[in-house]
């Protein structure tokens, strides 16, 4: 028996499976990376320990960056990273 593509559907057209985003559930969390040198490597700091102990991570996102000031002088960098992972499942 030949196969068919399938056809339009209530809520709009056919689409291949390869298309269609599997159903999934992301958990997002706050972490915060310091480092002496710069704001990108306080931000990998963050996404590298996180690494660690979390998997499937999938999205990171700077939602704030700020100093940490000793004496008037920048003693670290302080970057406020998002971080989404995969939650529950074993796909």
């Amino acid at each position: 028996m030949a196969e068919f593509p399938p056809g339009p559907t209530i809520d709009g057209p056919a689409r291949r499976k390869e298309d269609v985003m599997p159903e999934s559930v992301y958990k997002v969390i706050e972490l915060v990376g310091t480092s002496t040198e710069s704001w990108e490597k306080a931000a990998v700091a963050a996404v590298t320990t996180a690494s660690k102990s979390l998997r499937d991570l999938r999205v990171a996102e700077i939602s704030e960056l700020d100093l940490q000031l000793e004496g008037g002088k920048v003693r670290a960098y302080r970057a406020k990273v998002r971080v989404s992972f995969k939650y529950g499942g074993n796909d």
